[in-house]
């Protein structure tokens, strides 16, 4: 192996697991080892590839890829419906390697995470040193990462896609313009298919030309992250490895193999994803103070109305009252529904005492339901610990049933969720 060069400067690692679902599945199913295999989503049903072996990859199957598509495509591949309990577990393995290393770390999906591992008086090991050590540490555990290694996260990040799967791309100290200049405008975080349009619209196709464009063009496209965008295309931005990155909202949504039609079903259907979320607040510590519905129809699109919750709350049990009539902002008789999305945020400030078991309290109205409230938490509580214990379906309320079977089995990548 050829002597590593100096490195002078911060040093951020962008560690990825390669086709994240699809290792797990595969290291668990090892007969499918080497075939194109496709978590979430069904061939002849509603939803979307959530990822895909390298092999389905092969045939053009991508992650958000409609799972009609992806059949027509790959019509031989073996269909996962997705174990996110697994996954959560496997991830959860990744990131202890991934502290063990340093404290510095920001998880930002299942499945990736930025590490500072800038050398210091105290540490001065060679950040690639660190890389490939991470990289052998991870396939022991049975699924492989790339690792992008850099001076700023924006470098990390692209270094990481670059030589996947099992590679480690290592962009220098000084070398960051070279690196980046060449690469279209869609490989950077932030610029999505609208102003990667924009963008080329005004011929800016490359990060050389982004970097050089005016400032008033930047301005219109990004707005007040114009300076931003610039400076992450130059590979100068600096922009720190946030330790305990702030949960701005937690929730789950569900893609319905097919359409749900009545109110009852779609109440149940509410009822049933709350109950993950009012879960994962708990796991967390958090309590919200706005209730979000999302719904999506069967042309696809989508609207979303919320409420304010006072006192901020975790409890799933409490926000049910809400639902009937935030359902009916949403949804009317006739219409068809494909997926349903429930969301609590706003966890800034206080989240309010707790009345103790013991507190006297008044045979007032507001009294009752205190009490009533006490007791649904610890209702919830002790579900929580059992299903940690025994698993999901340890202890399930008779709503939670409404979705068996009704799933996609796609889901999102939303970090909070996994954490």
């Amino acid at each position: 192996m050829l002597p590593l060069e100096p490195w002078q400067g911060r040093a951020i690692l962008l560690v990825d697991l390669d086709a994240f679902f699809a290792s797990v599945e595969q290291l668990d199913h090892p007969a499918w080892r080497g075939k194109p295999v496709i978590v979430g989503g069904d061939a002849h049903r509603h939803g979307v590839v959530s990822t895909c072996s390298y092999e389905a990859r092969s045939f053009g199957v991508r992650s958000a890829m409609p799972a009609s598509t992806a059949a027509r495509l790959c019509p031989d591949a073996i269909w996962a419906p997705g174990r996110f309990d697994r996954y959560r577990e496997m991830s959860r393995q990744v990131m202890a390697i991934l502290h063990d290393e340093t404290p510095h770390v920001q998880q930002v999906s299942i499945d990736e995470a930025f590490m500072d591992v800038t050398p210091n008086a105290l540490n001065t090991e060679h950040p690639v040193a660190i890389a490939q050590r991470i990289q052998r540490r991870v396939a022991e555990l049975g699924v492989t990462c790339s690792i992008g290694v850099g001076s700023t996260k924006a470098v990390a990040k692209i270094a990481s896609d670059q030589d996947k799967p099992r590679g480690i791309t290592v962009v220098y100290p000084g070398t960051e313009r070279t690196f980046m200049a060449p690469l279209p405008v869609r490989d950077l975080s932030g610029i999505g298919p609208a102003a990667e349009a924009q963008l080329k619209a005004r011929g800016i196709k490359t990060l050389g030309e982004l970097a050089q464009a005016s400032p008033a063009v930047l301005q219109r496209i990004f707005g007040i992250r114009a300076d931003e965008m610039r400076a992450r295309a130059l590979g100068a931005d600096t922009a720190d490895v946030q330790q305990d990155d702030a949960v701005k909202s937690v929730s789950h949504e569900v893609t319905f193999a097919d359409d749900l039609t009545g109110e009852e079903e779609i109440l149940a259907s509410l009822f049933s994803i709350s109950t993950m979320v009012g879960r994962r607040l708990r796991r967390k510590g958090l309590k919200g103070r706005t209730l979000a519905v999302r719904m999506r129809y069967d042309d696809r699109s989508t609207r979303s109305v919320q409420r304010p919750l006072a006192p901020p709350s975790d409890d799933e049990l409490a926000w049910r009252a809400l639902f009937p009539a935030m359902m009916g902002e949403l949804w009317a008789p006739g219409m068809k529904v494909r997926l349903l999305g429930v969301a609590i945020s706003g966890f800034d400030g206080p989240a309010g005492a707790e009345a103790s078991l013991f507190d006297e309290v008044g045979d007032t109205p507001e009294a009752e339901s205190a009490l009533r409230d006490q007791r649904n938490h610890r209702l919830l509580e002790a579900a929580d610990a059992l299903k940690e214990r025994f698993g999901e379906k340890a202890v399930r309320f008779g709503s939670d049933l409404s979705l068996e079977g009704k799933g996609t089995g796609s889901s999102s990548k939303n970090p909070s969720d996994y954490k």
